[in-house]
């Protein structure tokens, strides 16, 4: 590997991966082959569907429709690096690739964070407000709202990537994880990074922590409304918001633990990275399909539709 001077950066970076084992690395490779593949289906049926189906073209589906989109988005980031790396022992990544991978990454995944409060928020109105509800959550609002959620990623990972750009790489250059991420490679500058580790913990971390407290007291506050004023449908709420903080739990804990302290390895970091890159954009299509009794209907009439169609050829 060239090594250069502190005035410039490395050309490329190894990765380790998961593991050296081969035989661990071909189970692997099928075990998140499959996932990826699921991640891919599920999500890509709940856009579909929401789509398709004029009953879902509701705020809250909106909304579950970019996430369903986000999902897809943060998967594909990672995972394509993360099973070729289980095939093959070269696994190198240029640094300008690693740059955009870890751009792409926070972009997609602050804007997973601001779209989680927003169906939060969501759920709020129309708990509080079901007579205003529509009025309030309509088509244009909706429309600023997820702008205003890629917007917010973007900034996060401008921040992150430019404090990242202004550092000097001139090797090691081994990151110990299948993917670039801030943690690994803050790391290897060749200068004192406590100053950024503290500002990237305070755009990162901080920002985790204080999203998910406000979604932890948002969905108390839904909850205590939903117990007091029994209703119709007070299961069909409790079970929808019952999924949103189940995703939210599986988003917001494992990236608790990567971001919100100090960048030192820890024995659990790679299986939290692949509990929110690979796992929990698998999950989360099927916790709001088996959850969400309008949702499974809706994929089963556009099933019915898609075999009808077939029969008909």
């Amino acid at each position: 590997m060239e090594q250069q001077n502190l005035s410039s950066t490395v050309t490329e970076f190894v990765l380790l991966g998961l593991t050296q084992n081969t035989d661990l690395q071909r189970c692997l490779f099928v075990i998140f082959f499959i996932v990826y593949l699921t991640t891919w289906l599920g999500n890509f049926t709940i856009i579909t569907t929401v789509i398709t189906s004029h009953r879902l073209h509701t705020p809250m589906y909106f909304l579950l429709a970019n996430l369903a989109f986000l999902d897809v988005s943060d998967s594909s980031v990672n995972a394509p690096k993360l099973l070729l790396g289980l095939l093959s022992q070269h696994r190198t990544i240029s640094f300008n690739e690693c740059i955009l991978q870890m751009f792409l990454f926070h972009f997609i995944a602050g804007a997973m964070v601001f779209v989680l409060v927003m169906l939060a928020a969501d759920r709020y109105i129309a708990i509080y407000k079901p007579l205003r509800y529509l009025t309030i959550m309509n088509r244009v609002v909706c429309m600023g709202l997820v702008a205003g959620a890629w917007l917010g990623g973007l900034a996060h990972s401008a921040v992150q990537i430019g404090l990242i750009l202004q550092l000097p790489f001139c090797g090691p250059n081994i990151l110990d994880n299948f993917y670039c991420d801030v943690p690994q490679v803050i790391k290897l500058a060749c200068t004192d990074t406590y100053l950024v580790e503290l500002l990237m913990v305070s755009n990162g971390g901080m920002l985790v922590i204080v999203m998910f407290i406000i979604l932890l007291i948002s969905y108390t506050i839904i909850f205590v409304k939903i117990k007091k004023h029994v209703t119709d449908g007070k299961r069909k709420a409790l079970s929808t918001c019952g999924s949103q903080i189940t995703v939210v739990c599986l988003q917001f804990i494992p990236c608790i633990f990567i971001y919100a302290r100090p960048f030192r390895k820890l024995p659990m970091d790679k299986l939290a990275s692949i509990i929110y890159t690979v796992i929990t954009p698998m999950l989360n299509p099927m916790i709001y399909t088996l959850r969400n009794a309008e949702m499974k209907k809706a994929i089963r009439r556009l099933m019915s539709r898609i075999l009808s169609s077939v029969k008909k050829l």
